[in-house]
């Protein structure tokens, strides 16, 4: 039996965390905030409550898996999943509206038809197959088996099929997200839609890699689920799986130090000046955080993937809504609001100096669940908006927000009971990412630009997990991350995934 120390009680963290137990090791988790989730944060008042991380999940196999693979008790005996369906409705810059089924091809292809004309639907439906053959291509080296060292054929090899493209006597094919949209989907609405995904982690669809198909793909394939009550649930659930198999748990407890003995990870020392040994040590923190408390020089080296910059990685705003009312009859779980002009938003993003769009793609979340608010006569809105990390919201910014929200809540100021703001320098005091990051899911090709390091570091003794880490940021990637970083230590380094 090991002694494992893990830092931070993030998702990733908790779901390696459980896994080790099960394999016989002494787990301690040290967390610094009061609470376990990370991210997966949640906001109570008069009644109300809101999830101040991810509002859906994607993939649920991940977690069903860890807890299959935990104990006796499936995950929906200790959570409710609800499909969530429509999957999410679109609102165009022109004023275009599409409710678009869950998890249904043949649904999706007649909604969009509908919506946008003659052959949207079947352009889309086509963009879905060449989707599903980079998901193929990708699904295992980047979400089932550990970042190898030869990770280069990721960077070097784009796995989506792109459709041959005439543009000026020239043959071309697509290589980034915006592209695709261009020239396959042709159609600014279905452009918008497509983008939308990239969007909503964070990345640049004028520079995100074909690959990025795979995140509509996910959704279109799995489905979007609501865990009953919010996704502050799934986070309880997964916590009370570590407790029930012995993890402890040590909140208020910052690590200062990781402590080394003979090159190798032997236990970290606490903010209060004592050592805990131990035999491994996992890092479920961010870049920063780690560089701070690692005192080696490098846990990289040449050729290595390195972490992002968490000052390049976007971040959220979050916009909390109490409604006098109930919510409506047949009201869709999410609205996406897109931006009346994509290029200024995107400019404003990822711009040399990033600022607050004028005018941003709005995510409304309306659960049809009587859990977060007091009772019938309210209902609980959450808003979220990619914003720049490290950005300084005013309340001029939370009011266009808003603005755009009544494009999918007409009556929303009429109903406005009151609203708070979750802003990047929350994300930041919750996570410990440098102005908020919020980290994006691994993705190919792009020369490995948005590969995340590998799981194992040049420490022996010493593993990374959660967002920042294989196979990065998003509910399903940290849960895989848990389970490739507990793979690694209990079966050595011939491991070689998930089967």
């Amino acid at each position: 039996m090991a002694r494992i120390a893990v830092i931070g009680a993030g998702m990733g963290a908790m779901a390696a965390a459980a896994r080790l137990a099960v394999a016989g090791h002494r787990v301690v988790v040290y967390e610094r905030a009061a609470t376990y989730g990370g991210a997966v944060g949640r906001v109570e008042r008069d009644g109300f409550s809101f999830d101040t991380g991810p509002g859906l999940l994607p993939l649920p196999a991940v977690y069903r898996d860890l807890f299959v693979k935990t104990g006796k008790e499936p995950l929906e005996a200790c959570v409710e999943l609800v499909q969530v369906d429509p999957s999410s409705l679109h609102v165009f810059a022109d004023g275009t509206r599409v409710s678009l089924p869950n998890a249904s091809r043949a649904g999706v292809v007649a909604a969009l038809d509908g919506a946008l004309g003659a052959g949207a639907g079947e352009r889309w439906g086509d963009f879905l197959v060449r989707a599903r053959e980079a998901w193929d291509r990708t699904r295992r080296p980047l979400l089932e088996e550990p970042l190898w060292p030869n990770w280069s054929v990721l960077g070097d090899r784009e796995p989506y099929p792109a459709v041959p493209h005439k543009r000026l006597l020239r043959t071309r094919r697509a290589t980034t997200l915006a592209e695709v949209g261009a020239w396959e989907l042709r159609d600014p609405r279905l452009a918008a839609l497509l983008e939308s995904h990239a969007l909503a982690y964070g990345l640049d669809p004028r520079v995100t890699p074909a690959s990025a198909a795979v995140l509509p793909y996910m959704e279109h394939a799995f489905g979007s689920w609501y865990v009953r009550g919010g996704i502050r649930e799934l986070a309880r659930a997964v916590y009370e799986r570590c407790v029930a198999r012995r993890v402890e748990f040590r909140f208020g407890t910052a690590v200062e130090r990781l402590v080394e003995k003979d090159g190798r990870a032997a236990g970290v020392e606490l903010s209060d000046g004592s050592v805990a040994e131990a035999d491994f040590v996992v890092a479920g923190v961010a870049p920063g955080v780690l560089d701070r408390i690692v005192s080696s020089a490098t846990l990289r080296g040449e050729g290595e993937i390195a972490p992002r910059g968490e000052g390049s990685t976007p971040s959220r705003l979050t916009v909390l809504v109490a409604l006098r009312g109930g919510r409506p009859e047949g009201a869709a779980h999410r609205t996406v609001v897109h931006a009346a002009d994509r290029e200024g938003e995107l400019d404003s993003l990822f711009g040399e100096q990033p600022g607050f769009p004028a005018a941003p793609t709005v995510t409304v979340l309306r659960p049809a669940d009587p859990a977060p608010v007091p009772d019938a006569e309210h209902e609980a809105v959450t808003l979220t908006v990619t914003v720049p990390s490290g950005a300084q919201v005013s309340a001029a910014d939370v009011e266009r927000v808003l603005s755009v929200a009544t494009r999918a809540i007409p009556d929303l100021r009429d109903r406005l009971r009151w609203h708070e703001t979750r802003t990047p320098a929350d994300i930041a005091e919750a996570t410990g990412a440098d102005g908020g990051a919020v980290p994006a899911p691994a993705l190919a090709a792009a020369d490995g630009r948005l590969l995340h390091p590998a799981n194992s570091t040049r420490m022996p003794g010493l593993f990374a997990v959660g967002g920042w880490a294989h196979p990065g940021g998003g509910l399903p990637h940290a849960g895989m991350s848990g389970a490739l970083t507990a793979g690694l230590i209990v079966e050595g380094p011939e491991f070689r995934g998930s089967q």
